[in-house]
């Protein structure tokens, strides 16, 4: 046999294993025994959730605004998706305000979150990428800010990798967010790990904070946040996969894929809620925005996996991880893939490159001993 057969042999050979490296087979999250993340935390999770808004035509509409403070905390749902056992089982829209801070003069403006503040609209963007989204919207009125924010049902989430299809737009004075939150009596006991969007920021910046990250004497601690450039060029009012992942080591965050921000300092320990907002109260760290003015946090998808304290994953055993599946692998966002187990094919997958080369001499062999 010719050397050129030989290596061409070789080039089938590892051509061969990049396929089926690649072929991931495609599960239902009930086969998972849990999830890998990719990345530089690389972490399992037992439990995934995927929220999709971007197909939901018979749900979109606009309401108006409701200038009554009380009415807005109070109003129903804007649509029965937000009633629906897919939302509800899960999320739990706000209705809260900050009266408390206000009187205290720690905030300038009375905020209200308001159930009419959380709705789904049609995509009119040009050449849009989806029918509808969700959006979390924020509006000065006259007497008061009027806010949307939902939290998790669930408040035992201990390790999470949040992710969402997001853009920030409207005016100065606002700040959208997706963040993990547990409180505490005392300010310094707080532990939450933050991704933020200040819109009187430069608009191609993200803010990235393990909470507090001023201390007893209102002084900045440099160690808990970042201030990050978002990649590419890209603006906060562009459309971006926005990730941040809590691991017992630290917080990871992520742009598009790309690591921006890692912070082991403060990182959160016990068992929290996860919450999105878009909000403002007048005060530093928001600005005050102008009355008649409004901001605005643009969803396509959220996508969790995570751990609980709670007996949700419980017939996973302890220990147990069989069927390991991937949401980062996968061609198709919302999608799971089978990294390893029952149907996980030739390689472990998990052994990385070097089983890989292993296996190149023998199938190169073989193909050799085919071609003569």
């Amino acid at each position: 046999m010719t050397t050129s057969k030989a290596s061409q042999a070789v080039v089938l050979a590892v051509s061969a294993l990049v396929a089926v490296c690649k072929a991931f087979e495609e599960i239902s999250s009930d086969r998972c025994d849990c999830f890998l993340t990719n990345g530089s935390t690389a972490s399992y999770f037992a439990g995934h959730k995927f929220f999709d808004f971007r197909s939901l035509p018979q749900h979109a509409y606009v309401p108006a605004h409701i200038e009554d403070a009380y009415e807005s905390s109070y109003t129903t749902p804007t649509s029965e998706y937000f009633t629906s056992e897919e939302w509800t089982s899960t999320w739990r829209t706000q209705g809260w305000n900050n009266s408390r801070t206000v009187d205290a003069g720690v905030a300038s403006v009375l905020m209200v979150h308001s159930p009419n503040n959380v709705y789904v609209e049609t995509n009119q963007d040009g050449d849009p990428a989806s029918e509808t989204f969700m959006t979390l919207r924020t509006i000065r009125l006259r007497e008061y800010q009027s806010s949307a924010e939902f939290e998790s049902v669930d408040q035992g989430y201990q390790f999470v990798s949040m992710r969402m299809l997001a853009r920030t737009i409207g005016a100065p004075g606002a700040v959208t967010a997706m963040f993990t939150y547990r409180g505490a009596e005392e300010f310094s006991r707080i532990q939450e790990s933050d991704l933020e969007f200040r819109t009187i920021d430069p608009p191609n910046t993200v803010q990235c904070t393990n909470q507090p990250a001023v201390d007893g004497e209102g002084a900045m601690v440099d160690r808990a946040t970042r201030n990050v450039t978002i990649p590419g060029r890209l603006t906060h009012r562009d459309w971006a996969v926005y990730r941040m992942d809590w691991t017992p080591a630290d917080t990871t965050w992520y742009i598009n894929g790309q690591n921006v921000a890692s912070i082991a300092f403060q990182s959160p320990r016990d068992p929290s809620i996860l919450i999105f907002n878009s909000w403002s109260d007048g005060g530093s760290w928001t600005g005050n925005m102008t009355v008649g003015n409004e901001a605005y946090l643009h969803v396509q998808w959220i996508e969790l996996v995570y751990n609980t304290t709670t007996p949700e994953n419980s017939n996973r055993e302890e220990g147990q991880c069989y069927n390991v599946c991937s949401i980062d692998e996968t061609e198709t966002v919302g999608t799971l893939v089978l990294l390893q187990g029952s149907a996980s094919g030739l390689l472990d997958r998990t052994r990385g490159f070097g089983s890989v080369v292993s296996w190149i001499p023998w199938l190169a062999m073989a193909m050799m001993m085919r071609s003569t």
